[in-house]
């Protein structure tokens, strides 16, 4: 089976503040409890294609924590983003095989407000322009609601697109490359805005890795002296968090909900709702 889109998540200051304010966007919004480690807690956006959003926060400091933001100096937003595998004991294994290391298999889980306990698998990156990889142990509709959780009043039906902020797009397209396989790579440039981009396709979820040109580039490079907004929001976003999730888009059931949501409510996370047929 192809790894497919699990899930994004998102680093809060308060879950229950958060949880409110997506209720006010029209998600519907369950809680998730609290992980095995006991240093978060979260809650779940669940999607009618299978995927979901991770609303997280920290219940105490945790240094040693990949989602830490010591001093809160990058604040609330995305922090990253997750791939379902059949068996991430075999994914790491053939990824290693192909030349791409990831950590793992290492245990997690955690406990929902009912009571179930629930177990999975993390592989985990050595770079941060790679997403994680998520693979359950107890049933996966355990970890994902089904049903009437996965219907929101705004509409939201699964996760169309990953923008992803990355340093170098030649050394993260042969990252991805290596862990997806043979997918099909579509390179451009957002001609005036000093980006340059790659696509590629993870089920039904385009992934776009995004990369701001070198302003040392000027003198060779009509687009590199460009300080767009778009170019100064991925550097800064590379210079204060680093690589990772830079923005996302929601598949929306009508034209009519289609919108950019505000940072206020989204708690610093880039979201916007988009229609396509079929999406």
């Amino acid at each position: 089976m192809p790894l497919l889109p699990d899930h994004l998540v998102i680093r809060v200051h308060d879950l229950k503040t958060t949880i409110a304010d997506f209720a006010e966007l029209g998600f519907t919004v369950q809680r998730g409890g609290t992980h095995a480690d006991g240093t978060t807690h979260s809650a779940l956006i669940g999607f009618a294609d299978g995927s979901y959003i991770e609303l997280i926060a920290f219940l105490k400091d945790a240094r040693e924590h990949r989602w830490w933001d010591e001093h809160q100096r990058a604040g609330e937003g995305f922090v990253d983003f997750a791939l379902l595998p059949e068996s991430v004991a075999r994914t790491v294994e053939a990824t290693y095989a192909r030349g791409l290391y990831y950590d793992g298999p290492i245990p997690g889980g955690r406990i929902r407000p009912d009571g179930t306990r629930l177990e999975w698998q993390i592989g985990r990156p050595t770079t941060r322009d790679l997403p994680f990889l998520c693979g359950d142990l107890t049933p996966r509709f355990l970890r994902v609601a089904e049903g009437e959780a996965r219907t929101h009043r705004n509409g939201a039906t699964g996760l169309a697109a990953v923008n992803v902020a990355v340093s170098n797009l030649e050394k993260s397209i042969a990252r991805y490359r290596i862990l997806l396989g043979d997918v099909p790579v579509h390179r451009g440039a957002l001609t005036g805005l000093g980006v340059y981009f790659a696509t590629l396709p993870i089920g039904r979820t385009t992934v776009t890795l995004l990369s701001p040109v070198a302003r040392t580039r000027a003198d060779d490079d009509p687009d590199a002296g460009n300080t767009t907004a778009l170019a100064e929001a991925l550097r800064s976003h590379l210079a204060i968090r680093g690589e990772g999730v830079f923005s996302a888009a929601i598949h929306v059931a009508d034209a009519a909900q289609a919108r950019a949501l505000p940072l206020s409510l989204s708690h610093g996370a880039r979201l916007e709702f988009v229609y396509a047929t079929g999406g």
